[in-house]
């Protein structure tokens, strides 16, 4: 049986569990960062409009993803709630409900996607002409594994909540490992290699962007089987079975719809105002979509490190409680937040440092390089501003309170980012520096009001 960590233990300092939480998803984000890099490289080599293909479509994949994600908030808290009280027969209820949601949801997603998105949101994005098939394509492959992709998505928060951190971690290594070699043998055509001497036939698909879609949605597929196997087949005190009864429970659904909704409305406000941010960068021309794709790219490796103490902050809170711990939750709280600031710090420095570098992994465009880096260079004096609004938010679902951070998003996305951005471009001739720097004005209004939601403890007594 599967170890359980002993997060109520006051003689290990509160730092070391965060970390012992926190350590497995970082690793877990920046591998997967790591193989964003190899993907975004591999497509960069086809050309910009297949670069300009993906981009286009990231934000509605991110606004899906964030759906996909409040379905595990949902039903993961519950659990951890649960969990902390030592009520495992409940927990195990609440997750046999999740694995309802996760066929529901999945098929839902898979024929909107495929049937009614992917063909129109190339012509809804002003979209230049050579790009539209390419975007089309991409999105209905990635649509195809919708149904494993939220298998992947609640079931990862599912473990972490429950405080296994390391298993979502493995299998998003092998996710990885699959992903690269289908690149590989899926984006390219065929070419002849030399091997100890002798000429031998590489066989390879040649399906350039859809390639690089199906190697995705064949990795998602494997970690989303996989993953709901564990909650099968592992002997945990959650561990449940087939043989028990899987008919909804309404009360259970309607909890897990109160935390999941403003999740989703948080990510939907996110994912719509990035989609606006993305309309205007299009406007600016192809070159500044594939920098500001680039750039992202690049910010990844310094942010994503932050939602592990996030995702810390959730599981300890929620379990901390549940156990009535309350003072407990509050000192995790601010362990999270701190650690957040600190990597941060460090991340944002060496993006600073090394803008240049960091681009140059992805294209042999001058412009395009520069452009990317210098939007860089803009963002890294507000990235510690960004760790405190993504692990406060953390801390905050934990505790059952996710409209909040749903307000937060919004007031940050709608009323600062979008309006200033829009002037900056269309007043000033800011150019794609508008929306980055727009950006920062965001943050620091995100951080601001998590902070005062966090130290005025209302998140303490809130009801699940």
């Amino acid at each position: 049986m599967l170890k359980q960590q002993n997060f109520f233990d006051r003689n290990i300092p509160a730092w070391k569990q965060v970390l012992f939480l926190s350590w497995p998803t970082i690793v877990e984000l920046l591998l997967q960062t790591a193989v964003n890099y190899v993907d975004t490289a591999m497509v960069g080599s086809i050309g910009v409009n297949a670069t300009a293909a993906v981009s286009i479509t990231m934000s509605t994949i991110w606004l899906i993803n964030g759906f996909m994600n409040a379905v595990g908030i949902g039903y993961s808290v519950l659990a951890a709630r649960s969990i902390g009280e030592g009520n495992y027969e409940q927990a195990k209820v609440i997750i046999r409900q999740s694995i309802l949601a996760i066929g529901v949801a999945g098929i839902f997603l898979t024929l909107i996607v495929t049937l009614f998105i992917a063909p129109n949101l190339p012509a809804w994005m002003h979209a230049e002409k050579e790009v539209v098939p390419l975007a089309r394509s991409y999105l209905r492959i990635i649509g195809m594994g919708y149904l494993f992709n939220i298998s992947l998505i609640v079931c990862s928060n599912l473990l972490r909540c429950a405080g296994d951190t390391k298993t979502p971690m493995k299998f998003n290594i092998l996710t990885n490992i699959i992903n690269v070699v289908g690149n590989y043998l899926l984006i390219y055509p065929s070419k002849e290699i030399q091997l100890f001497g002798k000429n031998f036939l590489l066989q390879r698909a040649g399906l350039g962007v859809s390639g690089a879609a199906a190697a995705t949605s064949m990795s998602i597929a494997f970690s989303g089987i996989g993953l709901l196997l564990i909650l099968f087949l592992r002997q945990t005190p959650y561990q449940i079975s087939l043989k028990e009864d899987f008919s909804p429970d309404r009360f259970i659904i309607r909890r897990a719809i109160r935390l999941a909704v403003p999740t989703a409305m948080e990510r939907m406000t996110i994912s719509f105002g990035q989609i606006a941010a993305t309309s205007m960068i299009t406007g600016l021309g192809t070159m500044a979509l594939s920098a500001n794709l680039l750039a992202d790219t690049g910010e990844k490796i310094c942010y994503l490190p932050v939602y592990g103490f996030a995702t810390a902050g959730t599981t300890l809170v929620a379990q901390s409680l549940g156990a009535e711990e309350k003072d407990l939750a509050l000192h995790y709280g601010r362990w999270c937040n701190r650690l957040g600031i600190i990597v941060m710090l460090v991340t944002s420095t060496a993006m600073f440092l090394f803008a240049v570098p960091i681009i140059d992994l992805f294209t042999d465009d001058t412009e395009t390089i520069l452009l990317a880096a210098q939007m860089l260079r803009i963002e890294a004096f507000a990235e510690p501003l960004l760790a405190i609004g993504v692990v406060l938010g953390g801390v905050l679902r934990g505790a059952g309170d996710t409209r909040w951070p749903f307000v937060i998003s919004l007031l940050g996305m709608w009323v600062v980012r979008l309006p200033l951005a829009y002037t900056l471009i269309h007043l000033f001739d800011w150019g794609l520096a508008a929306v980055w720097g727009a950006a920062i004005a965001d943050w620091a209004v995100r951080a601001a009001i998590s902070c005062h939601r966090f130290y005025h403890k209302k998140w303490m007594t809130q009801k699940v």
